[in-house]
């Protein structure tokens, strides 16, 4: 039996990680604990063997007056979190890092692959953040505390947060979309829930890269969440090269409509039995259970 503790209360990825993980009763026992006050610090880890920290600021609009926060949680609060951790024998403790700690958008007419040797340059309070606490983080590894950071790219599932929503009330609201043949690197929750869940019993250490086995396409995924929702939408070339031909110039589309993807090389597990392997079946059950 594995007793796993997991932060951030109402966090999406360990919410679904929690609901995974009760899949095997015999095998997990699994807490969660909230950082929003300072009740934490009172609780005692010595029965813990695995700490999940998912807790984060996430998902807002930044502002030049909230990157004190930032730092605050994502980095100072992790690292008082995992200093607490060892003190107390925890053995090995995983950090949701992101994509986000390389400062890459994407880009519509040109490859971005993220490789072994692709430097971390963040430019966002949150990778900035994520990155100097990955940082922190190893200074504390040692052989009796193990450390696994995720770099995981965008997540998508039922009632996800983030960009899936944002891409979903886009289509939901337009008659026509571009036709751009691109790829991204995604991972749907069941995924990177079982992904964590051979971490663990692994007891595996270092950088992870967990991806889907397959990359997506925008184009594919705006066809999929039309068809789950009943909604007609017209994919169009000519859209598709005005959206070309601003690319460079306007970062959104960039984000939106860019290549951007891990190389296949860094996937650890990519034999790994994937709970949902297709883009399809991914998109219908988030379609299905929002």
């Amino acid at each position: 039996m594995r007793n796993i503790l997991i932060t951030g209360e109402r966090s999406y990825i360990g919410t679904k990680l929690k609901e995974w993980l009760k899949r095997w009763p015999d095998k997990y026992n699994i807490d969660t604990i909230s950082l929003k006050n300072d009740e934490w610090r009172n609780k005692d880890f010595s029965k813990y063997d695995v700490l999940f920290h998912a807790a984060a600021i996430v998902h807002k609009k930044e502002k030049p007056e909230m990157e004190d926060i930032y730092y605050k949680v994502n980095r100072d609060l992790t690292i008082e979190v995992a200093k607490k951790a060892k003190r107390e024998g925890i053995k090995q403790f995983i950090f949701m890092s992101t994509v986000s700690v390389y400062g890459l958008v994407g880009k519509v007419c040109g490859d971005v692959v993220i490789a072994g040797d692709t430097p971390c340059s963040p430019i966002t309070f949150y990778g900035k953040s994520k990155l100097e606490a990955e940082n922190e983080l190893r200074k504390l590894e040692d052989e009796r505390f193990r450390i696994a950071i995720i770099r995981a790219p965008m997540v998508y599932g039922p009632d996800c947060p983030g960009n899936y929503t944002r891409l979903k009330k886009l289509v939901m609201k337009s008659p026509v979309f571009p036709l751009i043949n691109n790829k991204r690197s995604m991972i749907f929750i069941d995924n990177l829930s079982e992904f964590i869940r051979l971490i663990v019993d692994n007891q595996d250490y270092g950088l992870f890269f967990p991806q889907n086995r397959e990359y997506v396409n925008t184009s594919d995924l705006v066809k999929l969440i039309a068809k789950y929702n009943s909604k007609n939408i017209y994919l169009s070339k000519e859209l598709a090269f005005v959206v070309k031909l601003f690319g460079k110039r306007v970062p959104i589309i960039n984000k939106v409509f860019g290549n951007l993807i891990f190389d296949l090389g860094l996937s650890s597990y990519r034999n790994f039995e994937y709970c949902i392997a297709d883009l399809e079946r991914s998109v219908e059950a988030c379609e299905r259970n929002s």
